[in-house]
C-alpha cells in the first residue's frame, strides 16, 4: 500500500487535466476575445475611419470582459459549493485519514495475526479485503473533489490577471475614442442649433414634457422617416446593461418615470440604436448628462445619466455610432470585477425614454429583449 504522505500529496497536487470543465473553455474564449480586442486597438491607430474602429474595439473589450466575469461568477459559485461539500465531509475525511494512517502504521505481518488463532486471522483478512477497497474508493472521491477545487481556484486566479489586463486595454480604447471624437471634424450636420434659444429652453423647462415640447419648436426636425418605426421590437439596447426598473415603475422613494432604468458598468460605451439627428446634448434638469436623438419625425429618444457625451445638436449619427460613455472610475470597475457576484459591478445607471408625438411610450416595446451577464 502506498505511503500516507504519497496519498496526501496525490490528493492535494494531482493533475487538474481530468477535472477541466466548461469554465476553462469559457475562460479561454474570453481571453481570446480580449486578445483580439488588443490587436484591434493597435490596428485602429492607422484605420481610415478611426472612430468606427475604436468604437468596435471598445465593444470587443466589453464583450470579452463580460464573458470573463460570467466565467468568474460561475467558478466562484462552484467553489463555494465544493468548499461546502468538503466542509460537510470533514468528519468523514478525518476518519478516513485516521484509518489509512492506522493501516499504514502497522507492519503487514501483524495485520494478518489475530488473538483467537488461525480462524480469527482468516476472518480478519477477509474483513480487511472488503474494507480496504472502500477506503480507497473514498480516497479517490476525495481526491476528485480536491482536484475540482484546485482547478476552480486556478481558473479564478488566471481570470483575475486577464480581467486586469482587459480593463486596462478597455480604458485605453475609451480614452482613444474620446480623443478621436474630439479631433473629428467631418461629422455631418443636418442643421445648426440656436444656442441662445436652447439655453433659454433649458432654463425655463420644468419637466421633460416641457423640454420635449419646446425642443420641437427649436430647429427643424428630420425631413423624412428613416424606417425607425419598422424596427419596433428589434432595436438593440444602447448600452450593455440589465433592466433595473421598467416603464412607470416606482423607485424606493415612490417616484415613477415613463422610461427604463438600465444598470451598466462604469465607463460602458453608449451607442445609437438607430440612425438619427442629435437634438440636444448636455445637462438637463435632474437627469445629469443627456443626449436626445430624433430617429424619425416626431419621435425622440432620450438617454440620460452619461458621464461623457459625444456630438453636437444638429449632428447626424448612424446606428452603432458612439454617443458617449457612462461615468465611474476605472479603479471602481476593477474593484467590482474582483467582487464577482457582490452586486457592485453595475454601479452606473442609464435612463432611457422614448417619446412619440407629445407623449412618452414604453421603450421596452421597441427594443429587443437581451440577457445581461
Amino acid at each position: 500500500m502506498r505511503k500516507i504522505c504519497l496519498l496526501a500529496a496525490s490528493l492535494l497536487f494531482a493533475g487538474a487535466a481530468g477535472a477541466q470543465t466548461d469554465l476553462s473553455d469559457l475562460a479561454e474564449r474570453a481571453a481570446s476575445q480580449l486578445a483580439d480586442a488588443a490587436r484591434s486597438l493597435e490596428a485602429a491607430e492607422g484605420a481610415r475611419d478611426r472612430v468606427r474602429a475604436l468604437t468596435a474595439t471598445v465593444q470587443a473589450y466589453e464583450e470579452g470582459l463580460s464573458a470573463l466575469r460570467a466565467g468568474m461568477r460561475q467558478a466562484a459559485s462552484e467553489e463555494r459549493v465544493q468548499t461546502a461539500v468538503l466542509a460537510a465531509r470533514e468528519e468523514d475525511v478525518a476518519r478516513l485519514l485516521g484509518a489509512l494512517t492506522a493501516i499504514e502504521g502497522s507492519p503487514a505481518p501483524l495485520l494478518l495475526l489475530h488473538p483467537s488463532g488461525p480462524l480469527g486471522t482468516a476472518r480478519s483478512g477477509m474483513m480487511m479485503s472488503e474494507i480496504t477497497p472502500e477506503l480507497m474508493a473514498e480516497a479517490d472521491a476525495l481526491r476528485t473533489e480536491l482536484q475540482k477545487l484546485a482547478v476552480l481556484r486556478a481558473l479564478q486566479e488566471s481570470a483575475r490577471d486577464s480581467l486586469l489586463d482587459g480593463m486596462r486595454g478597455a480604458q485605453d480604447a475609451r480614452t482613444a475614442l474620446s480623443q478621436a471624437m474630439a479631433d473629428r471634424t467631418d461629422l455631418p450636420m443636418r442643421f445648426t442649433a440656436d444656442p441662445e434659444r436652447m439655453r433659454q429652453l433649458t432654463q425655463t423647462a420644468a419637466s421633460m414634457d416641457d423640454f420635449a415640447t419646446g425642443l420641437k419648436q427649436i430647429g427643424p426636425g428630420i425631413a423624412d422617416v428613416t424606417g425607425f418605426e419598422d424596427q419596433k421590437g428589434t432595436l438593440p439596447l444602447p448600452v450593455q446593461s440589465v433592466l433595473l426598473r421598467g416603464y412607470d415603475e416606482a423607485d424606493a422613494a415612490g417616484v415613477a418615470r415613463p422610461g427604463l432604468l438600465l444598470a451598466t458598468r462604469p465607463g460602458a460605451l453608449v451607442t445609437a440604436p438607430w440612425d438619427g439627428t442629435i437634438r440636444y446634448v448636455g445637462p438637463l434638469l435632474d437627469y445629469g448628462n443627456v443626449i436626445i436623438l430624433e430617429p424619425a419625425d416626431g419621435i425622440l429618444l432620450v438617454l440620460a445619466g452619461l458621464g461623457i457625451v459625444y456630438g453636437k445638436p444638429g449632428g447626424v449619427v448612424q446606428a452603432g455610432d458612439a454617443l458617449g460613455l457612462m461615468g465611474g472610475a476605472a479603479d471602481e470597475e476593477f474593484l467590482a470585477g474582483n467582487q464577482v457576484g457582490g452586486g457592485t459591478e453595475r454601479s452606473e445607471t442609464l435612463y432611457m425614454e422614448l417619446r412619440q408625438g407629445e407623449l412618452p411610450v414604453d421603450p421596452a416595446e421597441w427594443f429587443a429583449p437581451t440577457k445581461g451577464d
